[in-house]
């Protein structure tokens, strides 16, 4: 499996296009990444990638590598795959990426009761709130939580998430409480935004009299960790937008309190999101089959 590995690096290096972040996706050190792609170099005498102090970038050479290197490595995935549905035992490491709140709530609890079920399962997960690169990052399936990406990527959509403006009593009784979406700006409330680079959703696109309407609100405070906001709208720093799912326990002990409500958010959406050419991976199915129905009876229920 040597050269296996070998090319491997080869493909998260010119995909990441650092030797370093490549050799901490797959967790070995950048002397060991460096190494490889010597071995690879040495092994077909050219050059694959350009290195300066500052920069790393392909050569023709690297890019046409690239591409014979990914049917390799998909073949191999194809074949493995055939090999653990005839025996049913699905096997190996699956890098899986969610969203925090649906991560923490649902997905990294189950994960014990996963790994009991198919003890031969490896599980490396991320969690963030920020949009993620499913094939460019390495990842073998993600949870998305609102508008889905353009891509070739299979979908499986997990459930239909409501959502809901909301805010701490104290905050209520200090700049009162908004009828509706017209309120939030007319009497300009703090509105507590989830912000990172490449968010898609910088405006609250609420249901009116006609129809969805995109409100472009402020407020003084922004993160990129949606729980963050959460405890800041807690401590009575402003209004958030949530889905049901994420707020429904400071709903129930009236720690928050619906705002707004003539003008409800349009609902989102969690969807499951898988490379295409992994899609029929059994170790990938058995994972998704179960967290999808996981979350499913959580949201829903």
């Amino acid at each position: 499996m040597g050269y296996v590995n070998n090319l491997k690096m080869f493909v998260r290096v010119y995909e990441l296009g650092s030797m370093s972040a490549a050799a901490r996706d797959l967790r070995t050190s950048p002397a060991v990444a460096s190494a490889r792609i010597a071995e690879i170099e040495k092994r077909l005498g050219v050059r694959l990638f350009n290195r300066t102090t500052r920069a790393l970038s392909a050569t023709e050479h690297g890019r046409l590598f690239y591409g014979g290197a990914c049917e390799v490595l998909e073949a191999i995935e194809a074949a493995e795959a055939a090999v653990m549905q005839a025996s049913q035992t699905p096997r190996g490491t699956i890098f899986v990426a969610a969203p925090l709140g649906v991560g923490r709530r649902f997905i990294a609890p189950a994960i014990p009761a996963f790994k009991t079920e198919y003890p031969q399962i490896d599980v490396r997960l991320r969690l963030s709130d920020r949009i993620v690169d499913v094939t460019g990052e390495g990842l073998d399936l993600a949870f998305i939580l609102g508008p889905l990406p353009d891509s070739d990527l299979k979908v499986r959509v997990v459930a239909e998430c409501p959502r809901l403006l909301c805010a701490a009593p104290a905050y209520v009784a200090t700049r009162g409480m908004p009828r509706d979406g017209e309120a939030l700006l007319a009497d300009n409330h703090d509105c507590l935004n989830l912000r990172f680079p490449g968010a898609r959703e910088f405006q609250w696109t609420l249901h009116t009299h006609d129809g969805p309407r995109r409100f472009e609100v402020r407020g003084p405070l922004e993160t990129d960790d949606g729980e963050v906001l959460t405890d800041w709208a807690l401590a009575g720093c402003g209004i958030i937008m949530k889905p049901e799912f994420e707020v429904s326990d400071h709903l129930a002990s009236g720690a928050l309190v619906p705002v707004a409500t003539a003008t409800p958010p349009v609902s989102t959406q969690l969807a499951c999101l898988t490379p295409s050419r992994k899609y029929r991976d059994p170790k990938l199915q058995a994972f998704a089959d179960y967290m999808i129905t996981i979350c499913r009876d959580a949201i829903t229920r």
